[in-house]
């Protein structure tokens, strides 16, 4: 049971990271584009995007379809 629940940590884990990367170097200056030149505070926000990825996901979503 142990190893299972360490297994679905590691996959969530390594999808967060997918999703922060992409999101980072592309998604967030289309959400906010206050952020777009502003490279120095973007790894601070990679554990927040790691663990909130499909959070982050549905808004990027969200925003893309209204824009």
């Amino acid at each position: 049971m142990a190893a299972t629940i360490v297994h679905a940590a590691t996959i969530y884990g390594v999808a967060g990271l997918a999703v922060a990367a992409v999101f980072l170097l592309w998604g967030i200056d289309r959400v906010d584009p206050g952020a777009a030149g502003a490279y120095a505070f973007r790894p601070l926000l990679v554990p927040g995007v790691t663990l909130l990825w499909p959070v982050v996901l549905l808004r990027w979503a969200w925003l893309e379809r209204h824009r």
